[in-house]
């Protein structure tokens, strides 16, 4: 792994990075010399003390803030704690859905296995609101907007409703998807050993919405597709398009 940054946005107060899956936003607790966005932030800006404005996931991609002041830090987890902050993730899940919809439904932590969480009537209040992009056969292309942030929520609220993300090895499906899981007929290279279009989870932070902590200005910051999604998303629009009515 390349560990370059991809700055999306930077002023004296707070830094936007869209985060390549697979990096640690914070440095790992039993072996702290991973890679991480905090290290590599803090080993950039060695005279500033940076911030954790927010987390994802290690496997989901896309945008994420860190402020460079305790000021704009304090200012943007009130508007965390307020719900003032819009979210939008895309998400590639199992399944087709009909419908758009939200989930409402309580999260806890699994007492069953570390690290992961559960619907449970007696957790955290939490909701999801989704929307559907595009329908494949056997697949759905959804715009996922949390209006709470509980850990795991997406992926946790996506198989209570029977839709798990495509890839998700703890809420769903841990294997890769191959081309010759979406072509009909496809012939494999005896010489060549097939290649995964993806082989992570199947989430993308994709926008992120706030107050600028010290000005106030609406910021609206954006964060592109990686190509892995890109392309899995060409393939099921080659090999699994619905039909037109």
């Amino acid at each position: 792994m390349k560990n370059k940054l991809d700055i999306i946005f930077e002023d004296d107060h707070l830094i936007a990075i869209n985060k390549p899956s697979q990096l640690l936003v914070i440095p790992d607790r039993w072996d702290p010399n991973k890679p991480s966005l905090f290290a590599m932030l803090q080993h950039r800006y060695p005279d500033t003390k940076i911030y954790v404005v927010h987390r994802l996931d290690q496997d989901t991609s896309g945008v994420i803030l860190f402020a460079k002041s305790a000021a704009a830090h304090k200012h943007l987890n009130q508007q965390m704690e307020h719900r003032e902050v819009e979210k939008i993730y895309f998400a590639l899940v199992d399944g087709e859905i009909k419908e758009d919809g939200v989930v409402d439904l309580a999260i806890d932590t699994d007492r069953g296995k570390k690290g992961k969480v559960a619907i449970h009537n007696k957790g955290k209040e939490s909701e999801t609101e989704y929307q559907i992009v595009e329908q494949f056969k056997g697949y759905t292309f959804l715009k996922v907007i949390p209006k709470t942030g509980r850990t795991h929520q997406i992926r946790v609220h996506l198989q209570a409703i029977g839709h798990p993300l495509i890839i998700d090895p703890l809420y769903g499906n841990s294997e890769p998807i191959f081309l010759s899981n979406l072509k009909r007929k496809y012939r494999f290279k005896s010489d060549q050993e097939e290649r995964p279009l993806i082989d992570r989870l199947t989430l993308h932070a994709a926008e992120i919405c706030f107050a600028h902590p010290m000005t106030g200005e609406k910021m609206r910051i954006s964060a592109e597709i990686p190509k892995d999604m890109r392309i899995l998303l060409n393939m099921l629009g080659k090999y699994r398009a619905m039909r037109k009515n």
